[in-house]
């Protein structure tokens, strides 16, 4: 457990590495020779990534949080430290990202993931946007949801916005919650939340145009697919395991 909780520690160091790496290239203004000094358009993977995962973030924090306060154990305490401060520098980043492209942080009428296209393993949102240019297709529900599309095989629960995120009544569940029941319902939500942040940090990696920013999504995936390791081991040691 203890070299497990390490590794995990040594790639959220990894994580905040990179997120300086994408400042500072973000601010020097780096990149590729083929993408000459262009601002994402509103509707880019790029946009689209920074607005969704700020969003995801936010939740993830949220939790950390709630556990923070409702059980005394130092791992999963430093485990929810280690997520809080991560994932709120990281959305500090994506929505000042957006100010400097000059673009909204929150845009209506857009469905969740629209942004991702199929190429990049997941089915496409109905009426999404989808494309690699930009182009703003149909919108999806009403409502905003996501529609219960998988997105590389993690589904948006009911009630949820985006995939692995939870559902009000579970943050209901979780502030409720106490010492053993706390931290178990907090692994395993984060254990989906992850799953979730992983398939859209690939699919920026794969889609996105700016390099500061596939930088940043490549240190997300290196850093939670750590944690999910350490979190799976932490239910093991409390007789639970992940859901699905």
């Amino acid at each position: 457990m203890r070299r497990t909780y390490w590794a995990a520690g040594s790639a959220v160091l990894l994580a905040l590495l990179f997120a300086v790496a994408a400042t500072v290239a973000a601010a020097s203004g780096g990149r590729t020779a083929g993408a000459a000094a262009r601002t994402p358009a509103l509707y880019s993977p790029d946009a689209g990534f920074a607005r969704d995962m700020a969003v995801h973030h936010q939740q993830a924090v949220e939790m950390s949080f709630l556990v923070r306060d409702r059980t005394q154990d130092e791992a999963v305490r430093s485990l929810a430290y280690d997520i809080a401060n991560t994932q709120a520098n990281q959305r500090g980043m994506l929505l000042g990202w957006l100010d400097l492209w000059g673009l909204p942080k929150v845009l209506a009428g857009e469905p969740p993931m629209s942004w991702m296209a199929p190429a990049a393993g997941n089915d496409a949102p109905a009426g999404g946007h989808g494309g690699t240019d930009g182009s703003h297709g149909g919108h999806g529900g009403a409502d905003g949801s996501h529609g219960g599309h998988a997105v590389d095989g993690v589904p948006a629960k009911p009630g949820a916005l985006m995939p692995g995120m939870a559902a009000k009544d579970e943050i209901a569940a979780l502030g409720a919650a106490q010492g053993r029941d706390a931290e178990v319902l907090f692994l395993q939500l984060m254990t989906d939340h992850h799953k979730g942040g992983v398939a859209m940090a690939r699919g920026c990696a794969v889609q996105c145009l700016t390099p500061a920013e596939r930088a940043l999504a490549q240190g997300m995936v290196e850093a939670q697919q750590s944690e999910l390791t350490l979190m799976a081991d932490m239910l093991r040691a409390r007789g639970a395991a992940p859901r699905g």
